[in-house]
């Protein structure tokens, strides 16, 4: 069995509820269900009907003869199948006589009935009546249950979007700093192969809850159009909280419901897979969305509707990242090979654009100096731009700096929120590399084979008591946390951000929970890592 994990996104601490609840199916939920899929039935049931129509002639007919083939062999098999009762053989069954009702005379314990002796039983309306219980129903369970779903105040949550042959599902890690501990809680099914994740703080169509309370909530983008909103709080969820797309829209018309879905871009929803997903942090019912389809897509939480669509660039979009500062502002990037930084309030507005040498992998606001933003190419470059140098054409672009981190593409990198300078990159080469990003350009500090496979995703830990923990997945399947302030190169870089500036050697921390799949252990191609001579532990 093969799996990967596609992409992967931390929860900070202090959002997860400290006892995730058991989802519940009741009449509400069920109704809320049927609404959501009555969509999708309409689709298939039309499908179906379609599958019959195009039977040709020849067909109905070979099936017209069979089952007149079928109704003559049963009107001989009925003519010439009566049963003789005075058969010797079945005498003794007595079958005339099979429904006449018993001998009142005949002792209880003679009855040939199937239940007999059913009025011996004692039946009690509530277990706590009944002697032989001693144990109230599913105690231990639920205290069991509890007591295993408990997360910490100071434990952080992981979401891994991972593959497994055909399956798709979001696993829903816990990581136990203190303890190197990190396991999965609970998974959550998903529709189609994901390809990105976003957390969300806000309650998305939860009836009862105030819109403007915190919440613990993931929007996750697949291969299929529409985007999946699910509660984080919630365990063993059968639906959706929310669709964003055509699929949660159970209002449409009969007209609209007949139609086929439309494939040609709109300015309702995606007609293409969704290929990155980011939240506004400080307008936080604000979600942006880039697809396959060339549009990025606004959407408010709040209703679950498209707010406004947006069509700056001529290929897939497949990156997004909001200003910090300027929190209408959004950078897009495509495999048109521009990067686009537009204000969403002015969609009619020419807006900056930047060129790259090859398609866009990511890209990323500079946290700590909002002036600044990377870009990360198809083939392994990093860009460093300043938003102020607007070139007049994008060919014309001059970064700041330029980094050959890779020899083939870079498929993730992050930028440490807490730690000025710190940038983590991960390429399908399998490696991962940690830079101190200086003020005339970055440095490589350390180079390291987790392996993971083909890495697709490294992003650090969002709070300040864990920000060296980096977390890297790829091609195998496996999710590793490492600590990369026990790495010397590490620590000799960002001394000045570590307490422990010690000389004495530190054991490196590498924390993982790897796939079920021995196979994947021996993956083809895999070299010795590059490395500074550390030592790696695997707990």
């Amino acid at each position: 069995m093969s799996s990967m994990i596609t992409t992967a996104s931390w929860v900070p601490r202090g959002f997860a509820a400290p006892f995730p609840t058991k989802y519940n199916f009741d009449e509400a939920e069920f109704e809320r269900i049927a609404e959501l899929a009555k969509l999708q039935l309409d689709d298939a049931n039309e499908d179906l009907e379609e599958a019959q129509q195009d039977e040709d002639g020849g067909a109905n007919v070979a099936h017209g003869g069979t089952a007149h083939a079928k109704s003559d062999a049963a009107e001989e098999e009925a003519d010439g199948g009566d049963v003789d009762i005075n058969d010797d053989d079945l005498k003794e069954y007595d079958l005339e006589h099979y429904d006449d009702d018993e001998d009142e005379n005949q002792p209880e314990g003679q009855r040939m009935d199937m239940f007999g002796n059913i009025k011996s039983l004692a039946y009690y309306e509530n277990n706590k009546d009944d002697p032989y219980i001693t144990v109230p129903d599913g105690q231990d369970d639920d205290d069991d249950d509890r007591e295993e779903l408990q997360i910490l105040a100071t434990d952080n949550l992981l979401l891994a979007a991972k593959v497994e042959d055909e399956l798709a599902h979001l696993e829903v890690y816990v990581y136990e700093d203190s303890a190197d501990n990190l396991y999965v809680h609970h998974d959550i099914m998903l529709p189609a192969i994901p390809l990105c994740v976003e957390w969300l703080d806000i309650p998305v169509s939860k009836p009862n809850v105030d819109k403007d309370s915190t919440a613990n909530f993931v929007a996750v983008g697949t291969m299929d159009p529409d985007i999946e909103v699910w509660d984080l709080d919630t365990v063993d969820c059968m639906y959706p909280n929310a669709i964003l797309g055509q699929g949660g829209n159970p209002e449409a018309d009969k007209q609209k419901k007949k139609k086929k879905k439309s494939k040609k871009a709109n300015d309702e929803y995606h007609v293409d897979a969704v290929l990155s997903l980011a939240a506004n942090r400080q307008h936080r019912n604000l979600l942006a969305s880039a697809s396959a389809d060339k549009t990025v897509k606004l959407w408010d939480l709040n209703t679950a509707k498209c707010a406004k669509s947006y069509s700056y660039h001529t290929d897939k979009v497949c990156s997004l990242a909001w200003h910090s500062v300027e929190s209408t502002v959004l950078l897009s990037g495509s495999y048109d090979r521009t990067v686009v930084a537009a204000d969403m309030r002015a969609p009619d507005a020419k807006a900056p654009r930047w060129g790259v040498e090859s398609d866009v992998e990511n890209v990323r606001w500079d946290p700590h100096d909002s002036n600044y933003f990377f870009v990360s190419t198809e083939n392994g470059i990093i860009h460093y731009h300043d938003i102020r140098n607007i070139p007049s054409n994008p060919a014309a672009s001059k970064p700041v700096w330029t980094l050959q981190a890779h020899d083939e593409s870079l498929s993730s990198f992050d930028i440490n929120t807490k730690i000025p300078g710190f940038m983590a990159t991960g390429s399908t080469d399998k490696t991962v590399k940690l830079w101190n990003i200086q003020p005339t350009g970055p440095t490589l500090v350390v180079t390291r084979n987790l392996d993971v496979g083909k890495v697709f995703s490294t992003t650090f830990a969002p709070d300040s008591e864990v920000a060296f923990r980096l977390a890297v997945a790829g091609s195998k399947g496996t999710m590793h946390v490492w600590d990369t302030s026990t790495n010397a190169s590490v620590r000799q870089a960002f001394a000045h951000r570590i307490a422990d500036t010690a000389d004495t050697k530190v054991e490196d921390r590498l924390v993982g929970v790897a796939d079920d799949d021995s196979s994947s252990d021996s993956d083809e191609g895999d070299e010795d890592p590059e490395n500074d001579g550390d030592s790696m532990d695997e707990d």
